[in-house]
């Protein structure tokens, strides 16, 4: 419920005029003018005056913004200047992913993983500029023949890439020189397995000859010939006169 009487209403002020002054003969007219000019600027005025202020203050961000974008927007020549560079980044990239993948695939359980080195280009993505493939060139402790088996996938390996680069040759030439190694230890067991065959080989035949020696009971009563017998014998002989009878050697 609304309680009061009649609203208030409070007239608005007379706004004071200035009087003009009656002008009289005696009062030039130069001054006449200057007294009925006014003291204060028009308030139209002003507030025109503070709009276009404010328009112009509204304004000047906007204009700055867009000016700082003209600055900011790159001109023709480095645009092309950044699609060459980003051309060439991802043909680096192609290649170096090619290279060490085909590191990877031959030499199979032997090599590891690619990893790679990126950089960033105009447009923010990554490229990769280098990479590696770690690779086992180590013998097989004890056995020549895997040695050889290994360090031919590793030389494979190493020379897989279309233009393998001076890392690569020198891993080739450290598993050569592996597999030079290998084949001389590889010979070396060959020739002692060889002659350990033949002293298999020559025992049985000596266990079999004394063997034989020993169902011949002839051979077991007659004794064995003595060389030296033989020559006391023979000089024996040429002492005797020439009409004894001849004596034949063979027993």
């Amino acid at each position: 419920m609304q309680i009061g009487a009649l609203p208030s209403y409070l007239a608005p002020a007379v706004s004071s005029l200035p009087v003009r002054p009656v002008a009289s003969a005696a009062v030039s007219p130069d001054l006449t003018r200057a007294a009925q000019a006014p003291a204060t600027p028009s308030p139209a005025l002003g507030d025109e005056q503070a709009a276009s202020a404010r328009e112009e203050a509204d304004r000047s961000p906007s204009t700055q913004s867009a000016s700082k974008q003209g600055e900011a927007e790159p001109s023709p020549q480095q645009q092309r200047l950044e699609q060459l560079q980003i051309a060439e980044l991802a043909t680096r990239d192609r290649e170096v992913r090619a290279h060490e993948q085909a590191h990877a695939a031959v030499g199979g359980s032997y090599a590891g993983a690619p990893s790679y080195t990126y950089s960033h280009g105009p447009d923010g993505q990554r490229y990769a500029v280098a990479g590696e493939v770690s690779i086992d060139t180590s013998a097989v402790a004890g056995d020549p023949q895997a040695t050889l088996s290994k360090m031919e996938i590793v030389v494979r390996a190493a020379l897989a890439p279309a233009e393998p680069s001076a890392q690569d040759l020198r891993v080739a030439a450290q598993a050569q020189a592996q597999m030079l190694q290998a084949r001389a230890e590889l010979a070396e067991l060959r020739l002692s397995e060889a002659a350990e065959g033949q002293t298999e080989r020559a025992q049985p035949s000596e266990a079999a000859e004394s063997a034989q020696q020993g169902d011949d009971p002839e051979a077991s009563r007659q004794p064995p010939r003595s060389s030296a017998a033989d020559l006391d014998l023979y000089r024996r002989t040429a002492e005797l006169p020439s009409s004894a009878p001849l004596i034949d050697l063979l027993g």
